[in-house]
């Protein structure tokens, strides 16, 4: 599939919002705050912080945080166009591989603006995860 790029306004607004959200994220281990923002093939937009815990393993990342709270919302029919991640240290943090493999369950063309080593990246999902697999 084609690589589709998204108008700049909308990856802005995408990161807009996501900076909203990392604000809520709960972090009193790690520190690192983390926000989210996907955008649905129907326009709707749907935001996500991490949230931390005591048992480390229990930890949720922003974009699953954004993903199931779509999902709960929406059911399971979503389609993610786009996802937008931004951390409070600006530095560089793409999408860890079990939100990778989350995101292409929910969107195997979806497009991720995320903080690079080189500043803002854009990467299709199939970029991030290559063997990406849905079992449908």
């Amino acid at each position: 599939m084609p690589k589709k790029k998204l108008p700049a306004g909308t990856r802005e607004s995408l990161l807009r919002s996501a900076r909203k959200a990392m604000k809520n994220a709960y972090a009193p281990f790690s520190r690192f705050k983390v926000g989210a923002a996907i955008l649905t093939s129907k326009g709707d937009v749907f935001l996500g912080c991490n949230v931390e815990n005591s048992s480390y393993g229990m930890t949720n990342c922003a974009e699953r945080t954004a993903i199931f709270s779509a999902v709960a919302e929406k059911g399971p029919g979503l389609e993610i166009l786009a996802v937008a991640v931004t951390n409070a240290q600006g530095v560089p943090c793409s999408p860890c591989g079990a939100c990778r493999q989350v995101i292409y369950e929910f969107g195997p063309h979806a497009v991720i603006f995320y903080q690079g080593k080189n500043g803002w990246t854009e990467s299709p999902i199939t970029d991030l995860l290559p063997e990406g697999f849905r079992l449908k």
